[in-house]
Order: structure tokens, then sequence, then C-alpha cells
């Protein structure tokens, strides 16, 4: 009977894989189903550092570089103190060294005068806008009568005090003006006068919380809710010596009324209740420019004194005959002074070294034009206004810094000077005028039932002057002639009243007729082409051809 043939077995080799991930499998199973058993809490599980290669891979944080605390920005404080906070602590000193530099360095004052000139001028005049001539005439007539009377100290009228205020705010930042109501029997025109008080006289430290739940801050009084209600000044400077101890008021203090007191400054930040000085950020610039030209200009004088010194020996006799000796003091030592060409002879023994310091050469020049450049942006003004220094400019140069400086000028003249300060004036004049009866052409009643149809005003600042008046003048020749702007325009922009120029050329018109005189009047203008920057004023290449009949011989 024969064997069946028996089954061939597949190789371990083979099943060995099929076997093992089998059980894998069921492993891997049984222990997602078996129950997690929680961490002991004694034990701490640890996190190994990132490698180089993962640092690399993480996003780089992004922030701004302004607001980090690195090697470059630690010169720059991070403190968020409140402006008035910053006055209460630093006030006092700034405005000492301010009004320092105003009156003991050169650019500083000269950056002064160049402000006042520029913010009131000559002044700020009003010119009424009621419609009835007669009523505007009287009110113009009163205004420019009482103007002379205003100045509580007498020493000059409302437009020299607008000058003094404007000075004031550019040394110290801030004004103070008074108002002071007078006797009908004074022999005053309109019974009011004004009164300037200086920054001083409002002590920054005088600070404190009051029963009624108001505050005193910075020697202003405040209400529960905020509004101004009086102002504490001393009844004598600080800085005043004292004439008479035996009645000095120094140190003493009395309250005055808000509504009797404008208080004029230019707040720069919101929520501010004093002024700064607008020298401030360009003053420690312009402080040590002015230590540094004092030591140079002593070099120059001691480089400068060419001294010639005699040294001898010790026990000679020989006498220098041309020398003189410098003087001897009782305990033998030798004193004298470096004049210009003069000859010491020294004692025997005695030697004389000097400091050589390196001469500044060609970058004396650079380094004061960019400094000086620096300190008048600080201070608002032009280098050329600060400085006199008019080298470098040219006619196009010049009027676009000008236009410049006299925006940021403008802005102050009606933000400051008229809202805080003219516009107040011309009120508690017109109410106290009233009042007192001083006008004529209307009654009381008629102003109570209608104030402000005879306070309407519109104020007046001083003209601009420009380089070449020629073209200035033809520019709103022809503004006025294509109708784009009015001739009453052009008038108030010069300072003047519209209406009393024209009542003067009518008057000196009426007048030439009577007298039989005539003037010839050219019936076109001058066309003056732009000016090419080269120079300055108009001369025969600027002027177009003429229109036809006209010469311009």
């Amino acid at each position: 009977m024969a064997r069946a043939p028996a089954k061939k077995r597949a190789p371990k080799s083979a099943a060995k894989p099929k076997v093992a991930a089998a059980r894998h499998a069921v492993s891997r199973l049984q222990r997602s189903k078996a129950p997690k058993k929680a961490p002991a809490k004694s034990k701490k599980t640890s996190i190994a550092p990132a490698t180089n290669t993962q640092r690399r891979a993480l996003p780089r944080a992004v922030g701004m570089d302004a607001g980090k605390t690195g090697r470059r920005l630690t010169a720059i404080p991070t403190n968020a103190a409140a402006i008035n906070t910053q006055i209460r602590k630093y006030g006092k000193n700034v405005v000492a060294r301010s009004r320092y530099l105003a009156l003991n360095n050169p650019y500083a004052a000269m950056a002064k005068e160049e402000y006042v000139s520029a913010l009131v001028g000559s002044g700020i005049k009003p010119s009424p806008l009621i419609k009835d001539s007669a009523i505007r005439e009287e009110l113009s007539r009163v205004w420019r009568l009482s103007t002379d009377e205003m100045d509580a100290d007498g020493l000059s009228d409302l437009y020299g005090m607008q000058a003094t205020i404007a000075s004031e705010m550019f040394e110290a930042g801030e004004c103070f003006v008074r108002f002071r109501s007078r006797l009908s029997t004074d022999g005053l025109i309109v019974p009011m006068q004004l009164q300037l008080l200086p920054s001083e006289m409002l002590d920054t430290g005088h600070n404190e919380v009051l029963p009624n739940g108001g505050r005193i801050e910075c020697g202003i009084e405040f209400s529960p809710i905020g509004q101004r209600v009086a102002y504490w000044f001393y009844k004598q400077h600080p800085g005043e010596y004292d004439v008479s101890a035996a009645v000095s008021v120094s140190g003493q203090k009395t309250r005055v009324p808000a509504e009797q007191v404008m208080h004029l400054f230019r707040p720069v930040r919101a929520g501010q209740i004093r002024g700064i000085p607008h020298t401030l950020a360009g003053m420690v610039t312009l402080a040590m420019l002015d230590l540094y030209d004092d030591a140079e200009l002593e070099r120059k004088r001691v480089a400068a004194l060419f001294g010639a010194f005699v040294t001898r020996q010790p026990g000679s006799d020989e006498e220098n005959p041309f020398a003189s000796t410098a003087t001897d003091d009782v305990d033998g030592s030798t004193d004298f002074s470096l004049e210009p060409g003069a000859v010491v002879d020294l004692a025997a023994g005695q030697d004389i070294k000097f400091a050589e310091p390196a001469d500044v050469g060609a970058t004396y020049e650079p380094f004061q034009y960019r400094a000086l450049l620096r300190a008048a942006a600080g201070f608002g003004t032009t280098y050329a206004g600060m400085t006199g220094d008019l080298r470098m400019t040219s006619y196009g140069s010049i009027r676009a810094g000008l236009v410049g400086f006299r925006r940021r000028i403008e802005a102050q003249q009606h933000h400051v000077m008229i809202f805080q300060f003219c516009r107040l004036v011309w009120r508690l004049w017109f109410d106290t005028a009233v009042l007192n009866v001083a006008f004529k052409t209307f009654a009381a009643l008629d102003y109570v039932a209608d104030p402000l149809k005879y306070r309407d005003v519109k104020w007046i600042t001083p003209k601009w002057e420009w380089i070449d008046p020629l073209k200035d003048r033809q520019a709103e020749k022809l503004a006025v002639d294509a109708g784009f702007k009015s001739r009453s325009d052009v008038i108030e922009a010069e300072g003047y009243d519209p209406e009393e120029v024209d009542g003067r050329i009518k008057a000196d018109q009426d007048r030439a007729a009577g007298l039989g005189i005539s003037f010839i009047q050219l019936s076109s203008s001058i066309v003056v082409a732009p000016d090419d920057g080269e120079g300055f004023g108009t001369d025969q290449t600027d002027v177009a051809p003429a229109a036809p009949g006209v010469t311009n011989e």
C-alpha cells in the first residue's frame, strides 16, 4: 500500500512575521481598553531643553522696538509721569534757566525778539462787525482811546502789553492778566485796567485737597467737577528782595477769583493746567553750546597773548633790562598775570608749562551751524531769524521756511492770544463801557437785549512782510481782479481796517478834488514772472511785455 505524500511545511521565517504582527495588534488593543493609571503626585515630569534645531524652527517674536529696554534705549526714560506732575517737579528750575538764557545768551535773546515780533508785532487789533456805521465808528474811537489807559502799571498801551505777554510766554510758557475794576471818578474813559503777573507769582508747589471736595493744584483752585474757581497769587514776587522787613509780605498769598484772571499759555498735552517755556526743547543744546563757546573764546584769548618768559640760573646776578619783574609777596611767592606782549622775568629755578589743546580748525563752523539749527528747532524759530545768518539763503528757501513759521505763529495767534486774551478783554471792556454809559449811539437796554450784535468783532493780526513786495502786490491784485479774493481780505492781511482805509481814501480824493489835484492811475498792471531762485527782487528780465497801449518805461 502506498503512503500518501507528506505536506510541505512552511518555513519558520515566513510564519513568524505574521504571528508577531497579530500578537502586537492584540497587545495594542488590550492596552487601549485598559484603564489608564493616574501619574503619582510625587513624581515630576521634566521637559528636555530644546535643541538648536528646534530653536531655529520656533517663530521669532515681533514687537515694537521703541518699547523694548535694550542697550540702545537705556538713556530714554520709560516712565509715564503726567505733564502736571513734571511741571510741579521741574517747573521752577526750567523757568529760571529759560529766563537766564533769554537774558544772557544772544541767540536766545534774538529768538525771543523774533517770536514776539511775529506773534503780536505792533498789536492784534479789533475790527467791529456791526452794520451800523455810526455805532461802528464810535466803538473804534472809544476803543482806540481806551487802549492808552489799560495798563495798570502805566508803562505801555494794550498792544505793548501784548508784546510783554508774548515775551513771558516765550520765557516762562505762560502769563497771568488780572482784571482790575476802577472807580468812575478815576478819570478813565472806561474805568478798567489790566495787571500783568509773571509765572512765578503762582506757586507750582501749592497743592492741597479742600474740604468741599475741590483741590488746589499748582496754585490753581478747582471745584469738585474740575472747573477753575480761583488763583492763589503771592502778594510779592518770591524772588524780590524785601524792601522793608517790617512791612514785608514775602510768602503771603491772596485768593483771586477766576473770573478776574486770564491765564495765557499754549497747552501741548491734554489735561495740562500750567504752561511750559517755549525754549524747553532747545534749552540744553543752547546752554551747552554757550559753555563751549566761552571755553573756545578763552582758549583763543590765551593763545593770542604771545608772552615771553626769561629764566636764570640760581645765583646769577644778571638782570633782564626789558622785562618787568614779577611782584614778590612776603612769603617769597611770585604772582603775575598774562598781558598782551608781556615779558615776565621769572625767579631762579622757576618754569612755566602751558596746556596745548588741539585747535578745532575747520570743524568749528559746521558744528556751530548744526548746533544752532538744533536749538532753533527747539525754540520754534527759524535759523536765520535766531542767528541773523543769511549766507546760505536764497529767495525760495527763505520764503519756504517763513511759510512754515508763519503757519505755526498764526495758530498761536488765534488759539492763544485771541482766544485767551483779546476776546475776553473785548467782552470785559464792552460790558464796563456800557455800564458807565461810554457810548452815545445806542442805549444800555439795546445792548442787554442783544449783546452779541454789538460785540461781534474780527481780530486783525499784524501784517507779514515778504522778501519781494512787488511780486506779492501783483499776486494779490490778480486774485482780487479774478474774484478769488476780496479787497477787505487784502487790507486786513496788512493789519488795517478796510472801512477805515476806504474812508481815508475817500477823504483824500475829496480833498484832492477840492484843490484841483489829479493823479495818474494805470489801467493795467505789470505782470511779474516767477523768480528763478537765484536772487532777491525783480530785474528787467522778470517783467513780462506790457499790455497794449502801456509801456514799461
